[in-house]
């Protein structure tokens, strides 16, 4: 008998590779298309673009708030570094693309090995198109640079401690992991700060079971914290630790208003892993009704999208009280996205800002975590993946049609040759000028 492999299994691998080569370009041309004349991603813009132009060191990165400034090189590099390779208006946005989908692929391998049962099909197609992923990690904003940390966080966070871990990566690897990511992430967004209590849970996990060895893996977390974190120490010997923090610690102060914020807060972390379609076509109700007029094709899969996106919400609060589960880790998991959302209400009691779900935007892969694990039991059911097949469809024809919608009036095609003449010219003070507070 011949030992060549079938047609379909030597066909999967290519195919597989295709798709996903697909995914990634989707993605990238969604971004391309998305806002980029409104102040905050010009500004971000503007970081990377000065650094090209004047080859001065990115000692900050994006601005906080007035007077408050990111420490770090990272927002600069990644941002500036890809116009000296290939000094394009689009650069940019190609390795910020590389970035994220090789975080959420990652991620989406992870589930995949959590949770065996679930169709793989879905969780790579929906980690790399939900509406969440694809309007805040395909566009040059701060924002958009934390995904890619905190999957690999989270991967690493989840390795580390005994009662989630599935021992696919060694413990020093995983803690490794973490420390990367969480220097990574603190020279993007304030919300870093809630990682930290995740670092302390670990550490703490981890001290106390037998067989592990902690003192080594804490040795491994601060290389990795150094491999990121060696961006930020020319911003600290450059300016000491009083100017370097970049007055972080002005964003910190007691808020007792945010308390009210409780089940918007809920439902925002929720609809992280769901279809939220209203956010991401006007700001309110008017603009969202004149999208769907201009739009007229886009409206039925807008809505279709929509309302299967408010099901999902339902369905994840309804999931919590699943008495049976085929995951025995289901239990952990749970009190995973319980603790994680009760970080996120308390953090913002000392947060200048009322709450904003893009400021926790870096806890996505706790909610989709969860969220597949509430649809587990269903995955086997044939309305089910109906019903998902129709999301996906209905989801990634909405997001085509947003990304037409943008192209002339938001996105850089709007005056790309800007854009070029300012990489050109090496003069970055032809597309704007940095904020007049800003440091760099």
């Amino acid at each position: 008998m011949s030992n060549r492999p079938s047609t379909p299994n030597a066909l999967s691998v290519p195919w597989v590779c295709a798709l996903l080569g697909l995914a990634f370009l989707f993605r990238l041309a969604f971004g391309l298309c998305t806002e980029i004349w409104f102040i905050d991603q010009q500004q971000i813009y503007l970081i990377g673009l000065k650094f090209y132009c004047t080859g001065l060191w990115p000692y900050f990165g994006a601005d906080v708030a007035p007077h408050i400034q990111l420490p770090g090189a990272l927002q600069g590099l990644v941002v500036g570094g890809p116009l000296f390779i290939c000094p394009i208006p689009e650069a940019p946005y190609i390795l910020l693309n590389l970035l994220s989908f090789t975080g959420l692929c990652l991620f989406a391998w992870y589930c995949s090995q959590r949770l065996p049962r679930f169709p793989k099909w879905i969780l790579y197609a929906w980690l790399l198109t939900a509406p969440w992923v694809m309007n805040w990690s395909t566009n040059i904003d701060n924002d958009s640079y934390v995904l890619f940390g905190s999957c690999l966080f989270f991967i690493g966070f989840l390795e580390t401690v005994p009662a989630l871990s599935l021992k696919r990566l060694p413990p020093a690897a995983a803690s490794f992991l973490m420390g990367f990511a969480l220097f990574w992430d603190i020279q993007f967004h304030m919300s870093y700060v809630l990682l930290f209590p995740f670092v302390l849970a670990s550490a703490y996990f981890q001290w106390k079971s037998p067989g592990i060895k902690a003192g080594l893996n804490l040795a491994v977390f601060l290389l990795g914290c150094l491999t990121t974190g060696v961006f930020i120490l020319p911003t600290l010997a450059n300016y000491g630790w009083s100017q370097g923090s970049g007055g972080a610690e002005n964003a910190v102060a007691f808020n007792p208003g945010n308390l009210l914020g409780f089940f918007d807060i809920l439902f925002r972390y929720l609809s992280l892993a769901c279809c939220e379609i209203p956010r991401f076509i006007g700001a309110n109700n008017a603009d969202r009704l004149d999208f769907l007029r201009e739009n007229f094709w886009v409206a039925p899969f807008a809505v279709v999208a929509g309302i299967l996106g408010m099901i999902q919400v339902t369905a994840l609060i309804a999931g919590w009280f699943q008495k049976s589960h085929p995951q025995k880790d289901w239990m952990a998991v749970k009190g995973l996205a319980l603790a994680t959302f009760f970080l996120i209400y308390l953090s913002f009691l000392f947060a200048i800002k009322p709450p904003a779900a893009h400021t926790y935007y870096l806890t996505l892969p706790v909610a989709m975590l969860y969220g597949f694990y509430v649809f587990t039991p269903w995955v086997q059911k044939k309305g089910f993946l109906v019903a998902v097949t129709v999301l996906l469809a209905c989801n990634i024809l909405f997001h085509a049609g947003l990304a037409l919608h943008n192209l002339p009036v938001k996105s850089l095609y709007k005056n790309r040759g800007l854009f070029c003449q300012a990489i050109a010219e090496k003069n970055y003070r032809l597309l704007g000028e940095r904020r007049p507070d800003a440091k760099y």
